[in-house]
């Protein structure tokens, strides 16, 4: 059997090595933590950019009715006629939309 005496010197300074790189990795990953947590403390105090949302659509089976077939309310009767004939065109300019939409064939 070996003498414990006669162990290789290097054991303690691989020990020494190990620790050291250790706490050099750990002081790398703890400040790669620091780094990504300031940059995403900075990204939410920015302002965000507006972003517009597409509207929900109705399950309603009402929406599914052309804008015609809607009775103007008592309300809508005291509005300028220039106004409500331009709205009778958007309204008309939307359905065409629709109406080609629903002619477009989905995309396999």
């Amino acid at each position: 059997m070996a003498d414990p005496r006669q162990r290789p010197a290097s054991s303690g300074s691989g020990l020494l090595l190990s620790a050291l790189g250790g706490a050099v990795l750990g002081a790398a990953g703890l400040g790669w933590w620091l780094l990504s947590e300031a940059d995403r403390r900075r990204q939410s105090r920015l302002p965000q950019p507006l972003r517009l949302k597409a509207p929900r659509q109705p399950a309603a089976p009402a929406d599914l009715q052309p804008r015609a077939a809607f009775q103007p309310t008592p309300a809508a009767t005291s509005v300028d006629p220039l106004l409500q004939e331009r709205v009778q065109q958007l309204n008309k300019a939307i359905d065409e939309v629709r109406r080609q939409l629903e002619q477009l064939q989905p995309l396999p």
